[in-house]
């Protein structure tokens, strides 16, 4: 039976010394019960905080939560990153579609899972909203599952409901969704978007996360037909193509008729958009975002970034240098799975330069303590503003050619040499 409190501190009361406490995450992070987690974290020792993205969470970045509390991150945000690089929290390297594993095998103990969600609805079920991720798995695993019900979370389908009965504790009060309005497309943005939509067959299944770069390849692919979406994560950028027709998903073998995400993050538009639409499954990421699953659809298509390429074509996308910047994520999940899809093809697609052009992100080697996210076996296309290059069955010396070739200007000459000095490349 549900307990229901009058305060967000009174919800978090019971967490103990030692709990592992789950966070529901990106646009459904429960800032509300993380910020009495918080204070209640001062008179506890050792708590744990699992999560993956969070929003809104720099309650739990206080100085004053040392030896009280410690995050626990399979992806490091805007308020976890320097806690990572100081010491102060923890970087889990994982795929997410391994996650729900961790605790459904008990590898992973989950002590407490603190979520937000809507109302219950006439059958007594809420919805997690636009974060079903690892979150489901969570709130089948955990001992106690503490419930902000916010009247404002949008109502969607799939497998984001959760039974009132299986909330411990509930407290109530309506909050500020958390948005993430689109950005503003520069020129590099577009090029890279045009190159990645001329990739793209009438009829592919698309994966892709948010940002600028996915956001400009979607806003090309205006004139193709029959796309598909299954997707870790998706944003505003396919609203345009819904409503215009090119995203039908009809030729879908899994999820047919229906847009298959796990999450999602934008705009007051695009909550609108999910709220009790039957063309919107919310699904685990176990299932969504397995490499199996994802190959049984035709025409896989996924877009990802990366921080470094090097000349071989080793991607990082988690690190600069010993520096953790975010995760692993389910970039490995869908290459994959594109890879071993009917017609299939992945994308890595990234700016040739950083720092404002000062910096090549391709460099001739990794940094130093830069971490590889997707193998060099497993890369198949590389975009960058400056032209695609395939490297899907070329050796070492065809890669770093295909890889010079697309690079900024200012840099080739000194990559090629580097190449030929330190590669022993002769381009």
């Amino acid at each position: 039976m549900t307990l229901w409190v009058d305060s967000a501190a009174e919800a978090v009361s019971g967490i103990h010394s030692g709990d592992m406490i789950w966070s529901h995450s990106m646009a459904s992070t429960p800032v509300v019960l993380l910020e009495a987690l918080a204070n209640h974290a001062l008179n506890c020792d050792n708590l744990t905080v699992l999560q993956l993205h969070l929003e809104h969470a720099q309650a739990l970045a206080d100085p004053s939560l040392e030896g009280h509390l410690r995050c626990r991150c399979y992806f490091a945000g805007r308020e976890t990153r320097d806690l990572i690089n100081q010491g102060r929290a923890d970087y889990v390297p994982i795929f997410l579609s391994e996650i729900p594993r961790l605790m459904r095998r008990g590898e992973q103990r989950i002590d407490v899972a603190l979520i937000q969600v809507s109302e219950p609805d006439r059958h007594g079920v809420c919805s997690l909203g636009m974060s079903v991720e690892a979150t489901a798995a969570a709130c089948e695993m955990a001992e106690r599952v503490i419930a902000h019900v916010n009247p404002n979370v949008p109502r969607t389908l799939g497998e984001s409901g959760i039974p009132l009965d299986r909330i411990d504790v509930a407290y109530r009060a309506e909050h500020p969704l958390i948005y993430r309005e689109p950005t503003e497309l520069s020129e590099v943005d577009r090029d890279i978007g045009a190159r990645v939509a001329a990739l793209v067959e009438d009829g592919a299944c698309l994966q892709m996360g948010i940002g600028s770069i996915p956001d400009a390849a979607l806003a090309c692919l205006g004139s193709h037909r029959e796309l598909g979406v299954h997707t870790e994560m998706f944003s505003d950028g396919v609203l345009g193509l819904v409503e215009q027709g090119v995203i039908t998903n009809s030729r879908k073998k899994h999820g047919r008729g229906r847009v298959v995400t796990s999450f999602a993050m934008g705009s007051p538009a695009l909550h609108e958009f999910v709220d009790d639409n039957p063309g919107v499954a919310f699904l685990d990421v176990e299932y969504v975002n397995s490499p199996v699953v994802i190959a049984h659809n035709k025409r896989v298509t996924s877009i990802n970034s990366a921080l470094q390429i090097d000349l071989t074509g080793q991607v990082c996308a988690d690190s600069i240098g010993h520096k953790i910047y975010s995760g692993v994520g389910g970039q490995v999940d869908f290459v994959l799975g594109a890879a071993y899809s009917e017609g299939g093809k992945s994308i890595i697609a990234l700016p040739s330069t950083a720092r404002g052009g000062s910096l090549s992100r391709l460099v001739p080697s990794l940094a130093a303590g830069a971490g590889v996210v997707t193998t060099r076996a497993q890369v198949d296309y590389v975009v960058t503003e400056y032209g695609t290059a395939e490297l899907r069955g070329k050796s070492l010396r065809e890669r770093a050619a295909a890889l010079v070739s697309i690079a900024h200007p200012q840099f080739r000459e000194e990559l090629s040499r580097q190449a030929r000095e330190d590669l022993s490349l002769n381009l």
